[in-house]
């Protein structure tokens, strides 16, 4: 199967050199692009569109840290991207308490419109996201370093969990730029 790293020809890993990858896509745009292939027969110019589509795909994926690395979890047999892939079932019984009374308290400033409380809780959740997200890129980067077995298996849990965190803690903070914006206009 051909990975997004494929398309671009990195070494499958969670650090990537974004500027590198920039100039690299844009090199490879002006490549694959169909106008390019405009007079060609129709496979051709389906191969190019395929092209391109992988490319736009691989680039969305691999710029993205929070992106890639769902992405690379998902290489290792965990899509948490899935609606029914299981990951609530399998986070924590503490945290899922922890995120209900966080969305307890979010739902109550709101009601009360105090923007500035709903701020102080976006801002504190967005410190631990970014926490989350550094503890999945260390569960991944020591995957990609070659971990197998157990070491394997608890790398891709702590990923997962590490993950299954941000995607909470993200919803939460989209809920609180909405109320920002409908509060600001």
């Amino acid at each position: 199967m051909r990975t997004h790293f494929d398309v671009f020809g990195l070494t499958r890993r969670y650090d990537v050199d974004v500027p590198a990858l920039e100039k690299q896509y844009r090199e490879l745009s002006l490549q694959l692009h169909p106008d390019r292939v405009a007079q060609a027969d129709a496979k051709e110019r389906l191969k190019a569109l395929e092209g391109t589509t992988a490319l736009n795909e691989a680039f969305k994926t691999l710029k993205d840290p929070v992106r890639r690395a769902f992405y690379l979890l998902k290489l290792h047999g965990v899509d948490l991207e899935r609606e029914d892939a299981g990951a609530q079932k399998d986070m924590p019984l503490e945290f899922l308490e922890e995120v209900m009374e966080l969305r307890e308290a979010l739902d109550a400033a709101m009601a009360k419109k105090d923007l500035a409380r709903v701020q102080g809780m976006g801002t504190q959740v967005e410190g631990r996201r970014k926490a989350a997200l550094d503890e999945a890129a260390g569960a991944l980067r020591a995957l990609e370093g070659g971990g197998s077995g157990e070491d394997a298996q608890g790398q891709v849990r702590k990923a997962s969990h590490a993950l299954g965190r941000v995607r909470y803690f993200t919803r939460f903070l989209e809920q609180v730029e909405a109320f920002e914006e409908e509060s600001l206009s």
